[in-house]
């Protein structure tokens, strides 16, 4: 599902087997508390991933912040509510972890999302900026 748009399929890799980087990713994603990867499925079939990750920072008092990130809902299955589900669900997942913010990026290239996210609640209150190395 990562290379199935026009901007993953430009920067993700899907041969079999996948590059070692993904494995090691994965294991690390998998190894941390802090971290969750989230599966949807309809049956035996994947249809939706998300990850998690909880932040603690100093600012705004201390506390924790929650970061969605990577989500993607399988071309097939788009428009029926998948995605939507995966956010409310990151979203009390952050509350049970005791987050008072929720954020994630989106290339700006995708006027999609934004309407989704906002759609559910989500505000463009920063301009993010990525170096890439």
């Amino acid at each position: 599902m990562l290379a199935d748009d026009s901007l993953g399929s430009t920067r993700e890799r899907y041969e079999q087997p996948l590059p070692e980087s993904y494995l090691n990713a994965f294991q690390a994603i998998a190894a941390d508390a802090n971290n969750e990867l989230v599966v949807a499925c309809l049956g035996k079939d994947v249809v939706g991933v998300q990850q998690i990750t909880f932040t603690p920072y100093i600012t705004h008092q201390g506390g924790w912040r929650a970061t969605i990130e990577g989500v993607r809902t399988s071309s097939s299955e788009r428009g029926k509510g998948i995605g939507t589900a995966l956010i409310r669900w990151a979203i009390r997942r952050a509350k049970e972890r005791g987050c008072h913010l929720v954020q994630l990026t989106t290339d700006k290239q995708r006027e999609d999302a934004h309407r989704f996210y906002e759609q559910l609640g989500f505000t463009a209150t920063h301009e993010g900026m990525k170096m890439k190395l």
